[in-house]
């Protein structure tokens, strides 16, 4: 008789399905705004940012996407759940275009959610969504960074995964004065444009440090390895467990690439990025952005000269 054979481990899948969304962090640059609300559903015209990021991932073909929350974001779960009396009134009234606007965040994607316990950094928020990802690769879009709609950044990450082993990063060239500001690569070049390899990383190096002027922005496509990489990584920078550090052990195996997007890109998460993102992607609506935009040029021709400030270190529309 042949003994039973233990179920045999599955084979990690080579397509990207998957999507974690980190969305725990508490908002303290906008109180008293997020006192009671997630900074994640701040809107952005008339939608929350976090909208944004699962069309995103949507758009990308990833139709499996793990909101990693904390307390208080209890709003986020039911954005993208059913409202049944608001869709059953909009529905009475014959409001169809509203209709679908509610119904849209439900049907983007299968959204589920794990909450974060301890705010232990953005490598812990990863490794929450250990047990939902299991041995497959997935990608991770911070909450609150947003990628302009008419922009392929992740399609191309995830392009760019398919033809190398490994992870990839999004990178983006900042002003060495910023670099302080996010975790900076050091990279070699390939036979690509905008495809590097990225030989080490720098969580938020001290001015002048940087091992080169590209930033990690948020959007990444990483292999299930790093699992077992964030559960040695000790916290680092702000006693916190930082994806920066195991991406950097990554990198020494030579197994992590940098995607250079030089498109459009919003940071929801600083109050002066914010109102630039509401302005721009408001003036692309074929909706508003005619009339907006007339009014806008107006105000702004009626604003008293003023000394110019601080280089916005986004890319402009």
């Amino acid at each position: 008789m042949i003994a039973p054979q233990p179920p045999a481990t599955p084979a990690p899948s080579r397509t990207v399905r998957k999507a974690v969304v980190p969305a725990a962090g508490l908002g303290t640059r906008f109180l008293p705004a997020t006192k009671a609300t997630p900074k994640e559903m701040l809107p952005v015209v008339d939608k929350p940012a976090i909208q944004y990021v699962v069309e995103e991932a949507a758009a990308a073909g990833l139709d499996d996407v793990l909101m990693v929350t904390g307390r208080h974001k209890r709003a986020i779960e039911d954005h993208f759940d059913h409202a049944f009396e608001l869709e059953q009134a909009l529905a009475a009234k014959g409001d169809t275009a509203r209709l679908d606007a509610v119904r849209d965040p439900a049907r983007l994607a299968d959204i589920h959610h794990v909450r974060q316990g301890d705010p232990l950094g953005l490598g812990h928020a990863v490794l929450c969504a250990r047990n939902h990802v299991g041995n497959q690769p997935f990608a991770v879009l911070l909450g609150d960074d947003l990628i302009d709609p008419r922009e392929t950044l992740l399609s191309r990450m995830l392009e760019v995964r398919d033809r190398h082993a490994g992870s990839v990063v999004a990178l983006m060239e900042v002003d060495p004065a910023q670099s302080h500001l996010y975790g900076c690569a050091a990279v070699e070049a390939t036979g690509e444009d905008d495809v590097v390899r990225v030989t080490g990383l720098v969580e938020k190096p001290a001015p002048g440090t940087a091992p080169s002027r590209y930033a990690v922005i948020g959007r990444y496509v990483l292999e299930p390895a790093v699992f077992d990489v964030l559960e040695r990584t000790p916290p680092g920078r702000g006693g916190e467990i930082q994806l920066t550090d195991a991406l950097q052990r990554l990198a020494a195996g030579g197994t992590v690439h940098g995607v250079v997007f030089s498109g459009l890109r919003y940071d929801t998460g600083d109050k002066a990025d914010y109102l630039r993102t509401v302005v721009r992607l408001a003036c692309a609506r074929p909706d508003l952005g005619p009339g907006f935009t007339h009014w806008l040029r107006e105000f702004v021709a009626g604003l008293p000269a003023a000394t110019a400030g601080p280089e916005d270190h986004h890319r402009a529309a």
